[in-house]
Order: structure tokens, then sequence, then C-alpha cells
């Protein structure tokens, strides 16, 4: 039975409706995203892709003024962006941010321990109380694990977060969070800007290790060409804050081959008629 992309998933954008700083952004967007899926958004620069990934996780300056957006039924509109990603919401930035004197290591075990116990803590032996935590045995263990999946060096870990690194490097720093957090829904936000070929594939690669059942994928993006690394389940095109078009990897071909113009005059078109 064909899937009603509206309403069927586990993360459900309906009619949103986004202003930032009081300008509308996002004027009705409708979708859904499913665990083992891997959705691609496209559209062209100001079309308002970045908006709608940090307006799913939260952040305060995007006003949702209309629509919902929904986590397996219930609406996440009232909850903040940590309660989001506890939820198992995650956003790999476009433009991750450095942390000078803060390793690797310690920002993702960090990062863990709040995702899972959320400050939550449980009764001592001698009556007080003890935090949750991995252990940094269990930890060292889990991280090198996933280092080794997406064969990074072990070197990175006791890297500062992001300080010095390339672009490349820093997008895969960012795949190493989705690895070690789990997240049930992954939000990339363009994860190719400004990569060459090679650190390209070298993402891709790392995406593809951590793509299964237990993980839903949008990708945003202005190209097509990740998604000759990532192919997606569906891909999807924004103009002007609104999806305008859905369909399979063979539509974000004809944007590689075309660009936008030719879908701005149809939409153009239909609003005139």
């Amino acid at each position: 039975m064909e899937r009603n992309l509206a309403t069927d998933g586990d993360l459900v954008i309906n009619d949103l409706h986004v202003s930032v700083d009081g300008n509308p952004i996002l004027r009705g967007v409708d979708l859904a995203v499913r665990k083992g899926e891997v959705h691609a958004l496209m559209g062209p620069n100001g079309s308002g892709k970045s908006t709608l990934s940090n307006a799913i996780m939260g952040h305060p300056r995007y006003e949702v003024t209309a629509g919902d957006i929904l986590w397996r039924g219930e609406s996440i509109r009232a909850l903040a962006a940590d309660a989001r990603a506890r939820l198992g919401l995650f956003l790999a930035f476009q433009y991750p941010v450095a942390i000078p004197g803060v390793t690797v290591a310690n920002f993702l075990r960090t990062a863990l321990n709040a995702q899972r116990f959320g400050g939550k803590a449980t009764a001592g032996a001698n009556g007080g109380t003890k935090a949750e935590a991995i252990t940094p045995r269990e930890f060292r263990k889990l991280l090198k694990e996933k280092m080794a999946l997406l064969e990074i060096d072990d070197s990175f870990a006791g890297r500062y977060v992001n300080d010095g690194f390339s672009g490349g490097e820093k997008k895969r720093v960012e795949i190493m969070q989705m690895a070690v957090l789990k997240p049930q829904i992954a939000i990339l936000d363009e994860p190719d800007s400004g990569l060459d070929i090679d650190a390209i594939k070298r993402v891709s690669e790392g995406v593809n290790a951590l793509r299964g059942p237990d993980l839903g994928i949008l990708i945003i993006t202005h190209y097509q060409r990740i998604l000759n690394y990532v192919q997606p389940d569906f891909v999807h095109v924004m103009l002007d804050g609104r999806i305008v078009r859905s369909g399979g990897h063979a539509l974000a071909e004809e944007l590689e081959r075309q660009g936008y113009d030719w879908l701005k005059a149809e939409v153009a078109d239909a609003l005139a008629g």
C-alpha cells in the first residue's frame, strides 16, 4: 500500500509555518520520515531547508506560528532542544563549531550521558544519589568500535572538538556523534557543504555504515552529488518555504541536469492558474 507521506512516520511535519525574527520562512510544510528510510530535501539557497531543520530541533529563534511537529503521534512543539534529542532526534550542523580545550572523546561521553539520562540520578548505596553514567571503560570500548566502523583514526578522540579540523573532518565528527548517540531520526544539514569529492565520499561512507532499519535520515542538500553515494528512498524539493515536489532518486538527477528554474516555472504557472 502506498504511503501517505503527510501523515505516516515516526517524525511528522504537519502544515508547518515558521518565522524568524518576524519574517515568515516556512509556509506550510508537510513531511514524514520513518526509521529505516533515507529522505533527501533539496532546494536552492533561501528556500527554507535549514529553517526546517532548526525548527524540528527546537531552536528558540525559529518561531512556529502554525502547524505541528509530531513524534510518534505526539506534539513536541513545547519541548526544548535537549528533550527532543533525548527522544531520538539528532541534527548534524551545516557549520559545526569548534570547542577548544574539549576533546572529542570527552564531548561524546558527556553528550551520551546527557542523552541517556538527562541529568537523572538513582539512589546510591549510602542513601545518597549516584548519577547514572556510562563507565570510562565501557565508553572507550564503544568509541573504539564506532571509530573502527567509520574508519576514523584513533587520534581523533584526543583532539579538541573541530579545533583546526578541515571541513571534511568536521563533518566526520558529526557522523561520529550519530554513531555514538544512536538517534532514531537524524537530520544532516548540508553534509556536503564546502567539501571536495574525496571528503564527500568519506562522509557518505560513514552515513551508509550507519544506515539501517533503526535509523531514519533526512539529508538536506543543494546538489545531487552526495546522493550519488547515499541513495535516498525519497527526494523532496523545497521552494519558497514549501515542499513542491516529491519523488525518487530520478527527481534528484533531473534537478542536477536542469537546475531549479523549470520547477519554479511549473509552480508559478500552477499558482497563476
